[in-house]
């Protein structure tokens, strides 16, 4: 009897939910960016969440939730009901490094969410402001040993990827540059563009237009390539500071037990957006490449970076807390 009865109680429950899932999506979805608006994740995040509700015939709502470093939206997606209507906008410095760079975070990255797919990879930029004196990494190097301790450098916060890239660089390069930390990648950009900063390790979105306009100076872009959208800067290696790469992802993740129709049918819509050529257009026009892919894919890939960026914070002996 107990057997029939479990057996009858499975019944049910794939009755129920079934008709539920055909239904989705049949109200607003929120996308949380855990980071500042202007920023490369939201820049990025915007252009696929428009798309998307045009997609699945209901609002996308963008809700930006920035705090400390990318904690704060990112717990409330954590913490959120099951059902796909709250997505959250995860990268690389959210879901893989926080948990290295944190003594403790009210989240885990593979335990708590549901990935969905991995939008894009970026690369970053060094930018200088236009005063100082280095057009390639291996000057700033010998500027920054000439003046210890007096080049100031922006990030997006403590902890940041920002924060962390030139954690790294500082490691690697055996220089002293001090850490000013803003709220935000675009802060911290406008302070390196005030000269307030000397400075910065960002997304190419975020400083592409004040590179364009000469206010600021890109020295590299640090990854294994040249990007697209900045052909004529070289990458680290090539200006003065082999082996040194930080790139980055963004995805979309849910909470952790969303059901599998909902993340399939996500995962579906998003790999068709990409593949739209205005869609390609943009994102390389922000310094990104196309990704795109399997649920499972994202998931390998985070919990590749999570082991990845932990050596590497190690390594580098840089703590948030």
């Amino acid at each position: 009897m107990n057997v029939f009865r479990r057996s009858l109680l499975g019944v049910s429950a794939v009755l129920f939910v079934a008709p539920a899932m055909a239904a989705y999506p049949d109200k607003s979805i929120r996308f949380i960016v855990p980071q500042a608006a202007g920023g490369s994740t939201d820049i990025l995040s915007r252009t696929i969440g428009q798309k998307l509700s045009e997609a699945l015939g209901q609002p996308v709502v963008m809700d930006n939730r920035p705090g400390a470093n990318g904690i704060v939206g990112v717990d409330m997606v954590a913490k959120s009901q099951a059902d796909g209507y709250t997505l959250v906008a995860g990268g690389t410095g959210t879901i893989a490094i926080n948990v290295s760079l944190y003594s403790k975070i009210p989240y885990d990255p593979i335990r708590d969410f549901a990935p969905v797919v991995n939008f894009a990879y970026s690369t970053s930029v060094l930018v200088v402001h236009p005063s100082v004196a280095a057009k390639t990494i291996a000057e700033l190097i010998a500027l920054a040993k000439a003046k210890p301790g007096e080049l100031r450098y922006a990030s997006a916060g403590n902890g940041s990827s920002p924060h962390l890239s030139a954690e790294v660089f500082k490691s690697m390069a055996g220089v002293n540059v001090v850490h000013v930390p803003y709220k935000g990648s675009t802060p911290g950009v406008t302070a390196t563009v005030t000269g307030e900063a000397a400075m910065m390790f960002t997304g190419i979105a975020s400083a592409l237009a004040h590179i364009k306009s000469n206010r600021l100076r890109a020295l590299s872009v640090n990854g294994p390539r040249r990007s697209p959208a900045l052909p004529d800067v070289p990458t680290a290696a090539a200006s003065g500071l082999p082996g040194f790469e930080v790139d980055f992802w963004i995805g979309m993740l849910a909470p952790a037990g969303t059901p599998v129709p909902v993340v399939n049918r996500l995962n579906a819509e998003v790999n068709r957006i990409l593949a739209q050529d205005d869609v390609k257009s943009r994102l390389v026009a922000l310094g990104t490449d196309v990704i795109g892919g399997s649920a499972q894919s994202f998931a390998d890939l985070i919990k590749s970076d999570v082991a990845r960026w932990g050596k590497a914070i190690k390594a580098s002996g840089a703590k948030a807390d």
